[in-house]
């Protein structure tokens, strides 16, 4: 006997992913608290918690961001070279992942031009 409805499609999403996400809407939904974003500095941070590499504590907003840029126009040339030799599903899933990085430098690149030059310790006191 043939079916006449399909099934419902099923979701493959990860759990914690979908947490995540939730998570990440519900905080870009509220207005910034501080509008001094890019007077902040890091804090020290290790990669992973088994990791040899830390983000080193007082490195400025603007630097961090701009290391951010770099890292991402990195990751975006790699997925690029990998993108030739990937077939069929494996090439459309690094080609997602290529406009992903390329959206997520878009928007630090973004944030970078639009700051404010004295919010990102580029002016001079008393003014421009």
């Amino acid at each position: 006997m043939k079916k006449i409805v399909p099934d419902p499609p099923t979701s493959y999403r990860d759990p914690e992913l979908k947490a995540a996400n939730a998570t990440l809407r519900v905080a870009l939904a509220r207005q910034p608290q501080d509008p001094a974003l890019f007077q902040r500095n890091t804090q020290a941070k290790a990669v992973t918690p088994d990791s040899l590499f830390s983000v080193r504590e007082g490195v400025s907003a603007e630097e961090a961001l701009v290391h951010v840029a770099l890292l991402l126009k990195c990751a975006e040339e790699v997925c690029d070279e990998i993108t030739q030799q990937g077939s069929g599903i494996e090439r459309g899933l690094i080609w997602s992942m290529v406009h992903s990085v390329e959206m997520a430098r878009a928007v630090v690149e973004a944030l970078l031009d639009g700051a404010p030059r004295d919010a990102v310790g580029l002016g001079v006191e008393g003014g421009c």
